[in-house]
């Protein structure tokens, strides 16, 4: 499928009305910077592409609750701020989102709360504050404070 074909798949699978798939649709690709790749094979695209191709996907039905796993891999710098500014925006508008990332950094700026899980099991979970009452107080990073729960040594 095209960029264009796929985010019409799955508006319909959502039951978007056509006329507000193809708004959004075209709202997204441009926003990603995906617009001049619309009439494109999916297949063809770099990583970083069908990252934003599937985020785009994600967001056509204006969904309530995201979840999205490591959504910034192989984006580059200006994009991935755009995301990570049109994620925050989705927040503001009420929507949910459950995020996946190793980037920590993001997770310090982004989150609301953060849960820590080492092994398949929740260490800790809290706002970022609660968790660095948990390590022992102070302003440390979420780095920090993540090393020091899962007993990491530096």
């Amino acid at each position: 499928l095209t960029a264009w074909e796929y985010l019409e798949f799955i508006a319909g699978l959502w039951g978007v009305a056509a006329k507000e798939a193809h708004a959004r649709a075209e709202e997204l690709l441009k926003l990603l910077d995906l617009w001049d790749h619309r009439n494109e094979r999916c297949e063809g695209f770099s990583r970083g592409m069908k990252q934003k191709t599937s985020l785009a996907g994600a967001l056509i039905h204006d969904p309530k609750l995201l979840m999205l796993d490591e959504p910034l891999t192989g984006l580059d710098a200006a994009i991935a701020r755009q995301v990570k500014d049109l994620l925050s925006a989705r927040v503001r508008e009420g929507c949910t989102i459950i995020l996946t990332t190793h980037i920590l950094d993001v997770a310090e700026r982004m989150a609301e709360r953060i849960g820590i899980i080492q092994h398949g099991k929740l260490l800790a979970e809290g706002t970022l504050g609660e968790l660095r009452g948990r390590a022992g107080g102070g302003q440390a990073s979420l780095e920090d404070v993540y090393l020091q729960l899962v007993g990491a040594s530096v």
